[in-house]
């Protein structure tokens, strides 16, 4: 559609050329879930034809003084992402910020939150925890000046803060071997089913196998568990393998909750931790220190706060260079290992 008279964009073009009403394209750009899907992508493909930019809320929130940060979060109840909204919360105490939380339950929930937040002005920011972005939803929250951080997944186009995980898989295997280990287990949840998240215990597995090979050690395929992000779940799936006679002598966990079932199981069935098995995490969550469980810290609060940081002085000067922080990992030793 053209503007013979170069105005900008309206919601009434917008509606006209998705063949919708006004109220649907404004159940749209305001994240509601009451629209069809091929509706939905109906009228975000008329809002990226015409280039329409809602004006009206941005300058009624500015007159108010409203202020808000947006993070859009998976597992929002796992310790891990609790830690990290921690250090976001922290970071923004002394601002006059809001913060906004936004549980992502699949592909579609994010990809919906991806086209439709930088629309609506609700947001002055965006972290987003260990969710994918792909070249168009980056495009758009760019196209909108929706400034954004991204935890967990590089993107060199948008500001980001992560770590190594396959440096830290090696950390493991090069700790647990130089304990004298011979004998080597791991269990995490390497199959990445859900499309929407990154899922970095996969880099942490190689890790492992890489500082293993390399001192020309094993870890049998047999010993590779695979458990859900949860201390029952891992109990169970465990639990066949410290029964064997010759098990593992050292087991490398990609959670820290998964360690905490490695642990109660090996415990469970009469099993000296670490004397007959050393087990060792990896996040450092609040509880690992209470329970003595040796793990590899990654800086989960410092991740939120930074992210904080980092997206605040894009948004007082957006012509600041990007910037890509990858944080340090460190081994905290215990009484598991």
């Amino acid at each position: 559609m053209s503007q013979k008279d170069n105005r900008p964009p309206t919601i009434y073009d917008v509606a006209k050329a998705a063949g919708v009403s006004i109220s649907t394209v404004s159940r749209v750009i305001n994240a509601s879930s009451h629209v069809s899907d091929p509706t939905r992508e109906r009228i975000q493909d008329a809002i990226d034809r015409l280039g329409f930019v809602p004006k009206a809320e941005a300058r009624a929130r500015a007159m108010k003084g409203f202020s808000r940060i947006g993070v859009l979060t998976p597992f929002f109840t796992a310790p891990a992402f609790v830690q990290r909204l921690r250090g976001i919360a922290e970071g923004l105490l002394s601002t006059p910020y809001e913060l906004t939380i936004f549980a992502v339950e699949s592909i579609e929930h994010l990809n919906h939150y991806l086209a439709t937040l930088p629309l609506t002005a609700h947001l002055d920011g965006l972290i987003l925890l260990s969710l994918k972005v792909n070249d168009q939803s980056a495009n758009k929250l760019k196209q909108h000046d929706l400034e954004t951080v991204l935890i967990e997944f590089p993107r060199p186009d948008l500001n980001t803060v992560e770590i190594d995980d396959l440096a830290g898989g090696e950390m493991a295997g090069n700790y647990l071997a130089d304990k004298g280990h011979q004998s080597f287990g791991f269990i995490g949840d390497t199959s990445e089913l859900r499309e929407y998240t990154i899922l970095p215990i996969t880099q942490r597995l190689q890790g492992f196998q890489k500082a293993l090979r390399e001192r020309n050690l094993y870890l049998p395929s047999e010993f590779i568990c695979k458990a859900e992000y949860d201390v029952q779940n891992a109990e169970e799936k465990i639990e066949p393998i410290l029964k064997q006679k010759n098990h593992p002598t050292a087991i490398f966990a990609a959670t820290d909750l998964q360690a905490l079932g490695v642990v109660n199981k090996a415990r469970a069935l009469g099993l000296r931790v670490p004397e007959d098995l050393a087990v060792l995490g990896f996040d450092d969550l609040d509880i690992a220190g209470y329970v003595g469980l040796s793990t590899i810290r990654q800086s989960l609060e410092e991740s939120g706060r930074l992210a904080v940081e980092i997206l605040l002085s894009r948004i007082k000067d957006p012509d600041r260079p990007l910037r890509h922080v990858r944080l340090p990992l460190k081994i905290i030793e215990r009484q598991s290992t």
